[in-house]
């Protein structure tokens, strides 16, 4: 398993790491919960990066020393989680070696067959960064872990035929009780989620007060997500909780604005407007325009003479 430093560690089967940590052979190979004061990790992997080939779920009893370069607001201290996806890079930093909590491995063969296979793409937190830990009340910590003490009941128990749809179905529980979690952490961050609109509305605002369009084309999710120093994915969900709209759909809200007044202020043609705003195709300027306003840029250019 030697590698290049700048290569990161692949890891394909859930065997496999439990071998790099010193643990013996899983249960099942397909699905390993992991107690995490258990495993030793050798010098080798400190501060390398890894890809995995599984979902892999993690409590942590605290989440301090993790995401303390994030930012900075805990809601709770009594741990947390964090969701990663197969082929996501991460990163083992050394003071994080070890620490009390579960690991919750899943290679995607065990859940392929089953709806959850494709629906686990919709769960949004798998795509957000460590600073974007799901914190736990008492009571939540509670709930979690006694959906992973289910988990490790039937691993600890006689594989039949009903095993795996067990374990799929708590899998869901678990994954729908985050879900829940994470609506309540953007409710109870409200302040300072409120304050990350105001960002937003200055990023947006500035994008075309600095004609970037021109250079950089159309402003995307991923440019926004970056000035605000969140990921793309927990942005979305983040302005869909307060708003109901996600974040592609502001951007658009903030282009139809700008359009609005070049077409009411200026006398440039539609296709110059298009390129201000950063399209390439002024055809799909209009597009957006008429399926945002019911009305074609001249039609709107027009009502105003």
């Amino acid at each position: 398993m030697k590698k290049e430093a700048t290569s990161p560690f692949r890891i394909d089967s859930i065997s496999e790491m439990h071998q790099m940590l010193g643990l013996p052979k899983p249960q099942h190979p397909l699905i390993s919960l992991v107690d995490n004061t258990t495993m030793v990790l050798g010098e080798a992997y400190f501060n390398a990066s890894f890809l995995f080939n599984y979902y892999k779920i993690s409590f942590k009893k605290t989440l301090k020393g993790i995401i303390g370069y994030g930012q900075g607001y805990y809601d709770f201290d009594e741990g947390g989680m964090m969701f990663t996806a197969p082929n996501q890079l991460i990163s083992i930093i050394g003071e994080d070696k070890e620490y009390e909590g579960f690991s919750l491995l899943i290679h995607p063969d065990f859940i392929r067959n089953y709806p959850l296979g494709k629906n686990i793409k919709s769960y949004g937190f798998f795509s957000y960064e460590a600073n974007e830990a799901l914190h736990l009340s008492d009571k939540e910590k509670t709930i979690i872990l006694g959906v992973l003490d289910n988990i490790q009941q039937e691993l600890n128990g006689t594989i039949d035929d009903f095993s795996q749809d067990l374990m799929i179905s708590y899998i869901e529980v678990l994954l729908n009780y985050s879900n829940r979690f994470y609506k309540r952490q953007f409710i109870t961050r409200k302040a300072i989620n409120s304050d990350l609109l105001m960002k937003m509305e200055d990023v947006l605002s500035s994008y075309f007060e600095k004609k970037e369009p021109l250079d950089n084309g159309l402003l995307t999710v991923e440019y926004l997500a970056q000035h605000l120093n969140v990921s793309p994915r927990y942005l979305s969900d983040m302005l869909r909780s307060l708003t109901g709209q996600n974040a592609q759909q502001h951007i658009h809200e903030k282009l139809i604005e700008k359009a609005k007044e070049f077409l009411s202020t200026s006398h440039l043609t539609v296709a110059e407007i298009a390129y201000q705003l950063g399209f390439e195709h002024p055809q799909s300027f209009s597009k957006i325009f008429k399926r945002k306003t019911n009305v074609t840029p001249l039609e709107f250019r027009a009502s105003f003479n």
